[in-house]
């Protein structure tokens, strides 16, 4: 009897040892499956990369999400024996922070790489938001229109100083020494000897004329040039006079030029400025460096030549002065007046502007109301 209850023992013993081993090469397994999968995923890491966001995310997802790759140790960390959880717990954690630093690392690197792209794609020249893009003045408009008009007949633009002397302002072009521009209640002077008349005066100029000694001094003729630009004078401010305006002069010098030819381009002018219909007439009147001289008129397109407030009941709006140039200004300027003749002429880039688009208040072009220069949008 008793050798047969020891035989059952042994037989329990023997088939419990054999279960003992099966877990114990588990456990051995799971341990060495663990800490092979550690050193695979640790030697993967640093060959992870990304170059956008979503790639970045996508490699979280794979990896640190619920159902990661890292995540996934962790569910079986919970079959290592007790004894070995210190060890692998420690090369799990170690595991997660290196990924966690790498993603981490890569996702500052996306976001370097997209401000950069973004960068490079930017337009350094545009004009930043939210500042709207502006419209030309239409004193712009009017006076490249001016200019482009008598560019097609052969005129080409000369510029010069706003601040010139007298003898280029005054005296190459006529003036008697006790002409009222040249005092100083109508010519802004910078530096002048009070009571005595000086070619050498430093003043603002008060008409573009000077532009036209200056040509006529540096060029030989055939001239026919086109002056723009800003003049000065000593007015009072109102809603038709201000202390500075814009004029636009011409002057042409040839060999036979003639009067007959003065109103030709003066004709065309009007008629491309102011619309085919138009009329022109022209008034005897007199400045210091034309003979003979006159004022242009055009027919009022308001009331067709009728009569209306406008023209003050004449049918006819003044916009320009003109002449032939005066032999003592050619003279003056080194050009032999039996030779050569020529034309001059001189108009208010204000004035046409008023005419054209209608403004009554000449302060309106110098006081930057954004609801005045919206107007001209488009134009």
């Amino acid at each position: 009897m008793q050798h047969f209850f020891f035989a059952i023992f042994f037989e329990k013993y023997l088939a419990n040892s054999k279960i003992f081993c099966t877990f114990a090469r588990l456990y051995v397994f799971i341990r060495i499956m663990i800490k092979e999968k550690i050193q695979n995923l640790l030697g993967q890491v640093e060959s992870l990369q990304a170059n956008t966001a979503e790639e970045v995310e996508a490699l979280r997802i794979k990896y640190l999400s619920k159902k990661g790759l890292v995540t996934e140790l962790f569910n079986d960390f919970r079959e290592v024996p007790k004894e070995e959880k210190r060890e692998i717990g420690q090369l799990l954690n170690q595991l997660r922070q290196t990924y966690e630093e790498r993603i981490n690392a890569l996702r500052e690197q996306a976001a370097l790489q997209a401000t950069k792209a973004e960068a490079d794609a930017m337009d350094l020249t545009r004009t930043p938001d939210p500042i709207a893009l502006g419209t030309r003045h239409p004193l712009s408009l009017v006076r490249e229109q001016i200019i482009d008009i008598f560019s097609r007949v052969g005129f080409t633009v000369a510029e010069g100083p706003e601040v010139e002397d007298d003898n280029h302002v005054y005296s190459l072009l006529n003036f008697a020494p006790e002409h009222p521009a040249r005092d100083m209640q109508d010519t802004f002077f910078i530096e002048k000897e009070i009571g005595v008349q000086k070619p050498s005066d430093i003043l603002l100029r008060s008409h573009t004329s000077s532009v036209q000694t200056r040509t006529m001094l540096s060029q030989e003729p055939p001239i026919r040039v086109l002056c723009p630009g800003r003049v000065y004078r000593n007015e009072a401010i109102s809603a038709r006079a201000h202390c500075f305006f814009h004029q636009v002069e011409g002057l042409y010098i040839d060999k036979n030029v003639s009067f007959a030819d003065l109103r030709e381009v003066l004709l065309y002018f009007a008629k491309e400025m102011f619309g085919p219909e138009t009329q022109i007439r022209l008034r005897p009147s007199y400045f210091p460096f034309t003979e003979p001289s006159a004022e242009m008129d055009i027919s009022c397109d308001l009331c067709g030549g009728k009569g209306c407030s406008f023209c003050k009941g004449t049918g006819w709006v003044e916009i320009l002065g003109c002449g032939m140039v005066d032999p003592n200004v050619l003279e003056s300027c080194g050009i032999d007046s039996k030779v050569y003749t020529g034309y001059a002429f001189g108009l208010g880039v204000e004035r046409i502007t008023n005419l054209k688009y209608r403004v009554k208040d000449l302060r309106l072009f110098s006081e930057n109301d954004v609801r005045f220069l919206q107007q001209f949008e488009g134009c």
